[in-house]
């Protein structure tokens, strides 16, 4: 079991436009969906895989469980719905959302609720996110590190996030790095636009290029069917030594998703 590299997300995305974007994704070419119940969009996720024509067995789908659903009893139920929602028997992944400390249920009681869940053939593989090094530890102690397929953490080239990554590599938990693009910021940045235009590529191709270089995978959104083409093009994109090293020296600790009461510290 591995994750795919490439996949597109759903984030803030919902109703008909939810839906013309995981069509045109299939349709150019992705076959991994990344959606989470908090998203409110995996019924209309579902139904754009249903229309599609995509055999499900050629897909991955993704889906993450909220916060009130992490307690023992509410766990496999409220994935149940999910799977409902998304009209599959089971999902290819399913991810702790957020680490929300405090809200009551530890991290052995979620983690042992996903491992059941997996057990019972919901979701094929399990994984967390947003997770940094401590609370990553913790999950490792619930359920071992083989059982975690990965960790779905913001990273961009304006966060980078050194040390959690560089554990996640020690541990063997593969990285999934969403808002790649830093809610289009990166787009903008004269480093990024040097390298494309020496490489004839979009910035948007550049910074998806590095991740997957650094052998994340990427789960860029789009709107736009030639937009979500596009992006997909990145997986042939070779940036060089001097590309990679340009990028690495754009790191500014450029969090854009901190929730209070749902981030843990991070590293």
């Amino acid at each position: 079991m591995s994750i795919p590299a490439f996949g597109v997300g759903t984030f803030r995305l919902q109703g008909q436009v939810v839906i013309d974007s995981v069509r045109n994704a299939l349709d150019v070419g992705y076959r991994a969906v990344d959606t989470a119940q908090i998203y409110e969009n995996e019924a209309e996720v579902g139904q754009a895989i249903a229309e599609s024509g995509v055999a499900r067995e050629d897909l991955f789908i993704t889906t993450k469980i909220w916060v009130p659903n992490y307690a023992q009893g509410k766990l496999i139920p409220s994935l149940q719905d999910s799977l409902a929602k998304l009209r599959t028997d089971y999902v290819d992944l399913t991810l702790i959302h957020w680490p929300a400390p405090g809200n009551g249920v530890t991290v052995a009681e979620f983690m042992t609720a996903l491992a059941e869940a997996q057990s019972q053939g919901l979701t094929r593989q399990i994984g967390i996110s947003n997770f940094p090094i401590a609370e990553t530890r913790a999950a490792i102690a619930a359920i071992g590190r083989e059982a975690i397929a990965t960790n779905q953490i913001e990273l961009s080239p304006y966060l980078q996030n050194a040390a959690l990554t560089a554990f996640l590599k020690e541990q063997g938990i593969h990285v999934t790095s969403y808002m790649t693009l830093a809610y289009g910021k990166v787009l903008k940045d004269p480093v990024i636009n040097q390298i494309a235009e020496r490489h004839d590529a979009t910035p948007a191709q550049v910074a998806l290029a590095w991740a997957l270089q650094l052998g994340y995978s990427v789960i860029p959104s789009s709107t736009k069917r030639e937009n979500l083409a596009s992006n997909l093009l990145a997986q042939q994109l070779r940036l060089t030594a001097d590309d990679m090293a340009a990028i690495a020296a754009l790191e500014r600790n450029g969090r854009e998703v901190s929730p209070e009461g749902l981030a843990a510290a991070w590293d």
